[in-house]
């Protein structure tokens, strides 16, 4: 399995390389050179298995020969092994043809857990095999962060920072980052917005000298392994509600596009899924693009489902690249003109979009609205996130069509929205319960490339 870039001009890696390497010397993000695809009898024998087999089957084809079967069956087993539910990724009716995909059961508390504890597993083998020392630089809007630390902490052979915009997560986000005590954790919080951490995360990996001098890995969606561990869950809830003997429609909470466009790759190697909901909360670039053909950035405003707080969503370069036919030229000439504030997608393109996804968005007030409303009818409290992807998903229900909404985190990470909305303060699990009581250890930082590269140079371990 060979992997290329979005851009077209940097060289063809195996899954290893393309892990480690996380952004393309060129710009751009790695994917599969072809895609692999199960049959209908394949995807109907996941029916009952057990999550961590559902991994190993589904990742097996993208890593070659990069990791052999054992260690990939061990690695998933450790993977999930801290997970507090066994089926790792349960499904919870809430109403008759729409389920939530409950992806908040790993030690953060949030969807990143499924990429982020495998990545960090696949990284820790190719680090010993090879002996070398990495530096893993993070931008987050929240959840990334915590889920990169909680996989990386304490390492030897690891040191890992992460940029978040500061006054921009929630306390529980932004605690989960600044109270582990390992030396090798350091909490970033760079004066901008998310889109502002991405852009110099994508500034300092362009600076090859300064990646190459200090083993620059990433670990943010523009990873590949990141988006490929996010494609199991579509398939093990899918099958849970009847796949591949029927279709199944999902809508996903998005923000940085990684997740909704793992469900497209579900869908590539043949999972059944009808509907791919993209759904935006008032930072709504990705649907006005998707509705009206163009990507123009504008100001990224706090909202209360903060992960989505992003005008510049990396991960919409995969989707753009299979829309325009591969096109690597083509996407980079996108990619110039986004730096200038945007670009119109070419009309054969965006009706590839379409054919692939459907879009929506809720304000504020609705995402308020949802989370009460949910509560009311079900008895379950949900994250603002979720309450966005439920909002949207009720606007494209079909009958006799099972529509799963992602569910990306536990409320108690969003405390003050949840209890805002019903009253009710969710409280966190037993394994957090004293996050508030714990010291933390913060960076403030300007957002300006040089001035990270320079804490970099000065904390990181030699």
């Amino acid at each position: 399995m060979r992997y290329v870039s979005t851009r077209g001009r940097a060289p063809a890696l195996d899954f290893e390389q393309a892990m480690m390497t996380g952004l393309a010397r060129d710009g751009g993000l790695y994917l599969p050179e072809a895609m692999p695809m199960f049959s209908a009898d394949e995807i109907a024998r996941f029916e009952g298995l057990p999550y961590e087999e559902v991994a190993r089957r589904v990742v097996r084809p993208f890593v070659g020969d990069s990791f052999s079967d054992t260690e990939l069956r061990e690695a998933v087993a450790r993977a999930y092994a801290g997970f507090d539910h066994v089926a790792r990724a349960p499904l919870v009716q809430l109403a008759p043809g729409h389920h939530l995909l409950e992806l908040f059961h790993g030690p953060t508390l949030a969807f990143k857990d499924f990429a982020m504890q495998l990545i960090g597993q696949l990284f820790q083998l190719a680090l010993a095999r090879s002996g070398q020392r990495v530096t893993i630089l993070g931008a987050t809007s929240g959840d990334t962060g915590s889920a990169a630390i909680e996989a990386f902490k304490g390492l030897s052979n690891v040191d890992v920072f992460i940029m978040y915009p500061h006054g921009r997560v929630s306390e529980v986000q932004r605690r989960q980052m600044s109270t582990p005590a390992d030396a090798n954790v350091h909490a970033l919080a760079v004066d901008g917005t998310f889109d502002d951490c991405q852009a110099r995360l994508k500034d300092l990996f362009n600076d090859h000298d300064f990646r190459d001098a200090v083993g620059l890995a990433g670990v943010n969606s523009i990873n590949w392994a990141r988006v490929l561990a996010q494609i199991v869950y579509y398939f093990s809830a899918a099958v849970s509600l009847g796949a591949p003997h029927r279709e199944v429609d999902f809508t996903v909470p998005t923000g940085n596009f990684g997740d909704v466009f793992a469900g497209s790759i579900a869908r590539t190697m043949g999972l059944p899924i009808g509907k791919l909901v993209v759904a935006t909360n008032q930072n709504d670039i990705l649907h006005r693009a998707l509705s009206g053909g163009e990507y123009r950035v504008g100001t990224a405003r706090p909202s209360i489902s903060p992960s989505m707080d992003i005008q510049v969503s990396s991960n919409f370069e995969r989707a753009l690249w299979l829309a325009y036919g591969q096109d690597g030229k083509a996407v980079s000439r996108l990619m110039e003109e986004l730096q200038s504030g945007g670009f119109a997608i070419s009309q054969g393109a965006l009706q590839a979009l379409r054919e692939t996804y459907v879009s929506g968005r809720a304000s504020e007030e609705e995402t308020m609205a949802m989370i009460a409303t949910i509560r009311a009818e079900t008895g379950e409290v949900i994250c603002p996130h979720t309450a966005v992807a439920v909002k949207v998903a009720r606007e494209h229900l079909r009958p006799g069509v099972p529509m799963i909404s992602l569910s990306t985190a536990h409320p108690a990470k969003f405390p003050d929205a949840v209890e805002a909305a019903i009253g009710i303060r969710p409280a966190l699990p037993p394994h957090m319960a004293d996050l508030f009581e714990r010291e933390e250890r913060i960076t403030r930082i300007e957002n300006d490339a040089d001035a990270i590269k320079s804490l970099i140079l000065e904390r990181r371990t030699v």
